[in-house]
């Protein structure tokens, strides 16, 4: 029953928010400087392959962490972007990260389907909790968060993301 709540509370997000995008400031959070990333570095979730992840390995890089479910279809359709963006700038000390709001076997399933360039991690409670400790107090999905080398939070996201609007936040945190 709680799982059916969760489910119904994400989707009116999701439609409330995607569909009048005045309420989301043109979908930038602009409270991501009172973010701390500490929670993200802290946390260990398991990758689709079930192998436990410390993301403390991603220390030190620019990282775009991307939460979102394979029931999402916004998510879906930005995820070949987010491949082009790790595959473009990985050389220049950049990770997408991807957080999966879902069950294992899901995620499992889908990337075997849609193979993506970058790491996924999946848990479906502790993702969105992560989430909302990283500035997703609306619960809507896909959310994306900017933490440059040094691990401040430097920009958010609502909803679906392009390529241009993150290489735009990305460039000026790029080692000259």
């Amino acid at each position: 029953m709680a799982y059916l709540v969760l489910m119904l509370c994400l989707g009116f997000a999701i439609f409330y928010y995607l569909l009048n995008p005045a309420n989301l400031n043109n979908g930038i959070n602009n409270h991501a400087s009172q973010l701390n990333s500490a929670a993200f570095f802290a946390a260990s979730m398991p990758n689709e392959n079930g192998v436990n992840q410390a993301l403390t390995q991603y220390k030190g890089k620019i990282i775009v962490l991307n939460f979102w479910a394979t029931w999402c279809p916004p998510c879906r359709e930005e995820m070949p972007e987010l491949s082009q963006l790790q595959q473009q700038y990985q050389q220049k000390n950049v990770v997408v990260v991807g957080v999966a709001v879902d069950e294992i076997s899901s995620v499992k399933e889908f990337v075997k389907a849609t193979p993506v360039s970058y790491p996924i991690v999946v848990d479906e409670n502790s993702g969105m909790a992560l989430g909302i400790k990283l500035g997703n107090d609306k619960g809507v999905l896909p959310y994306t968060v900017i933490i440059d080398s040094g691990g401040k939070v430097i920009q958010t996201f609502f909803g679906r993301i392009n390529k241009p609007i993150l290489e735009r936040t990305l460039t000026p945190l790029l080692p000259q």
